[in-house]
């Protein structure tokens, strides 16, 4: 996807960059993203560690009712 991406198709991308951002926002950006990158990882490792059983909750278990009362039937 990026491998025939040049030396000066590099640069100009990064002039455009600082151009659009400035130079003294994108180390701001860049430093937000790694911090949400490591925050989303760090939320799927911590929903992985979570199982139904440390819950108290049994794995088929219904969830809560619809706004309408009783669930809604496909066929009878």
């Amino acid at each position: 996807m990026f491998g025939d991406l040049s030396f000066s198709h590099i640069l100009i991308l990064l002039l455009v960059l600082v151009l659009v951002f400035g130079a003294k926002r994108i180390p701001e950006i860049g430093a937000s993203l790694g911090q949400g990158i490591k925050e989303f990882k760090r939320s799927l490792k911590d929903m992985g560690d979570e199982r139904p059983e440390a819950r108290n909750v049994p794995p088929n278990a219904p969830g809560p009712l619809p706004p309408g009362g009783e669930p809604k039937r496909l066929s009878q």
